[in-house]
């Protein structure tokens, strides 16, 4: 593994994100100093809070799988997760509400889901779903350490017999085909392949290996942390505090300082930062802005779709709705080609509708709720401007609460004492290319090996985290790309001292002086 050379004493990482937090942890672990910039007043990033009227809102990611990650990257510096964040098991995982009427409750418990679709579907598919549990356990097996928590120099790092074992597993067939080997259920399908959507391919393209999204979500079990997905990166910026990080938040960066191919310092409209290495967490083009170059592709980058969220804190809630609930519209590979192709709008919507109050009442006012509405839309590159997005937003907001009304959320508009509405305009305003938070697609030539590399050509100690590198998309990912960053820069070796060995021997040493 190709690691950043000279001296990485003293390490500065751009964004409070959960890949920026990942890596400062790794990197404090191995016993690097750390300076995390950011340019938002809370640490977070994608994973932010709004806080409207007693209602304390989620701005990113709402559903946590793999918790085991994040437990990484606190044992780097010798804490552990479960001291810092309650982790709530999610119960159903997600309730999934077909148009027809019916329902399906998504365990993790093996058990549990067999008799859920043995009611749902029959005996049949309840023995297809015993198989492909089995499969979906196996792919993740194979995948986990060779191709997703690894960091790759070329594509022959493919080239181990973990390979072999995932063509045979069929990890290179379509997804939709291969969930289709094991399910008839049109119905059934669809819960297993919609995690495509994140990857931002539709399932009869997306390669079956992003089947390990629906393991993550439909076999390892879904969690929510107490006080909302937000406890997770405020308290890595805790722990990471703790250990010795100095955190500079609502500090914007504005250039980089370079000597040569290395960047010497990191400079914000408040204090310019001298600096051994540097890991970059923004977006790809404003990390490139920064390095004052872009890597050299032969194709232009391929982005997700994007979504578009309404935060609703009201006066009640509807018995329906789980913490979690996919409420799916009858059309699906349509739905698709307007997301990925056509560039319009859902006309038949399938939505994400998270109640977070469900397992955290204290999120909102007592007696109150919070609903997060997620709709998929096509990114700026193909659908919608931003521009556009600012005339038409009202009339997707009034067209998304009469859907959600149409489908048993009756009177739901009368009832919002909070609302909050995301775009892709909003998503271009923070520097999220094509107007989407989730990156770069990951189509077959932006994965793996072939996906953006955390390390920057031209520059000897810069390395790049987040969704739009290595491994991708998604919390856990993300997780992983700080922990790969940090491996960079370290080699993935520890100090002999132990997790905590070097801030206990700054420590030591600022005592002595």
């Amino acid at each position: 593994m190709r690691t950043v050379t000279g001296r990485t004493d003293h390490v500065v990482v751009v964004g409070a994100g959960l890949s920026g937090l990942s890596a400062a942890l790794h990197l404090l672990g191995s016993g690097r100093r750390v300076t995390v910039v950011e340019r938002e007043d809370l640490p977070g990033g994608r994973a932010g809070r709004l806080q409207r009227g007693g209602y304390r809102m989620d701005t990113g990611p709402t559903v946590l799988t793999m918790p085991h990650l994040a437990d990484e990257a606190f044992a780097a510096v010798g804490e552990r997760l479960a001291d810092r964040v309650e982790l709530l098991p999610v119960h159903p995982a997600y309730r999934a509400c077909f148009a027809d009427g019916s329902l399906l409750d998504v365990h993790t418990d093996a058990a549990a889901m067999e008799a859920e679709v043995e009611r749902f579907a029959g005996p049949g598919q309840a023995a297809g779903y015993r198989r492909l549990r089995a499969w979906l356990t196996e792919l993740y097996a194979v995948q986990h350490r060779r191709f997703i928590d690894a960091n790759f120099d070329s594509p022959l790092g493919l080239l181990t017999p973990d390979l072999a074992r995932l063509t045979a597993l069929g990890g290179f067939g379509r997804l939709d085909a291969r969930i289709g080997r094991f399910l008839s259920d049109e119905r059934l399908r669809r819960v297993f392949s919609f995690q495509a959507l994140y990857a931002g391919v539709a399932p009869a393209r997306a390669l079956a290996a992003y089947a390990v999204i629906a393991y993550m979500d439909t076999v390892a079990g879904v969690y929510f942390p107490r006080g909302g997905m937000h406890a997770l990166p405020r308290a890595m910026a805790a722990a990471a505090a703790d250990a010795g990080a100095e955190l500079l938040l609502g500090r914007e960066v504005t250039r980089l300082e370079r000597s040569g191919s290395r960047v010497t310092a990191v400079v914000t409209g408040h204090e310019r930062i001298p600096c051994d290495a540097v890991v970059l967490t923004p977006d790809l083009p404003a990390a490139h802005r920064l390095l004052g170059r872009g890597p050299r592709r032969p194709l232009r980058l391929r982005h997700s779709p994007s979504a578009v969220v309404l935060h609703l804190g009201t006066d009640r809630t509807w018995p329906q709705l789980a913490h979690h609930t996919l409420s799916f519209g009858a059309a699906w590979s349509r739905t698709f080609d307007e997301l990925t192709r056509a560039g319009t709008l859902m006309t038949d919507p399938s939505l994400l509708i998270t109640r977070p109050t469900a397992g955290d009442p204290s999120l909102a006012p007592r007696g109150r709720h919070l609903h997060y509405v997620l709709a998929p839309c096509p990114n700026t590159d193909i659908g919608p401007s931003a521009a556009d997005w600012h005339d038409l937003a009202p009339r997707y907001r009034d067209g998304l609460l009469a859907v959600l009304e149409a489908r048993g959320l009756h009177g739901i508009a009368a009832h919002i004492e909070q609302e909050c509405l995301v775009t892709p305009a909003d998503w271009t305003a923070l520097g999220h290319a094509a107007g989407t938070p989730f990156s770069v697609a990951h189509t077959f030539a932006q994965t793996g090996p072939f996906r953006p590399r955390n390390l920057v050509r031209g520059t000897d100690n810069a390395v790049l985290a987040g969704c739009g590198t290595t491994p991708g998309v998604g919390v856990p990912t993300v997780l992983i790309s700080g922990k790969l960053a940090a491996a960079r820069i370290t080699g993935g070796h520890r100090e002999r001292g132990g997790p905590r060995g070097g801030a206990r021997a700054r420590q030591a040493e600022g005592a002595a002086r």
